[in-house]
């Protein structure tokens, strides 16, 4: 079983597994125009949101988190953001493991709406969103890296 645990991304455990993240996405970003930015953790404190770290501690496979964004139509809404799994551990599940936790967390902060963005090539991704309930939606952000963008209603 995957153990989920709640981190600041300013710790040094999240920042290395968030670098690798960020080095992977810029090799493999079409253009080589990755914009990398790394959060900001009060942005990622309870009720705000959350940054989580998926594995063992000092050895995390992977990361996710929500924060919250300005109230849609729908009412309270939050984004995913840096949802990542190292390659080598991924076609287990744990990619949806740590979307459902932390659709789970949004629920009881009273999420009216998760959205997300991403990009076309991360074919993966955008397959476990929409197996996941998320549709497409035009833009809600400026986002660079982005050319695809998602919400859930809650």
């Amino acid at each position: 079983m995957l153990e989920l645990r709640p981190a600041s991304p300013a710790t040094a455990e999240s920042h290395a597994i968030l670098a690798e993240y960020f080095a992977l996405r810029a090799e493999e970003f079409p253009g080589g125009s990755y914009t990398t930015v790394f959060p900001r953790p009060e942005a990622f404190e309870p009720p705000a949101g959350v940054f989580l770290l998926a594995g063992p501690e000092g050895a995390p496979v992977g990361c996710g988190g929500i924060r919250r964004l300005d109230d849609g139509d729908a009412g309270i809404r939050y984004e995913v953001k840096h949802l990542f799994l190292k390659p080598e551990t991924r076609g287990q599940g744990w990619g949806r493991a740590i979307l459902g936790e932390l659709e789970r967390r949004a629920r009881e902060w009273d999420a009216a709406e998760l959205v997300l963005d991403t990009h076309h090539t991360l074919e993966a991704a955008g397959g476990l969103y929409a197996r996941s309930g998320f549709a497409q939606i035009d833009a809600y952000n400026d986002n660079r890296n982005a050319t695809r963008w998602y919400s859930k209603m809650l």
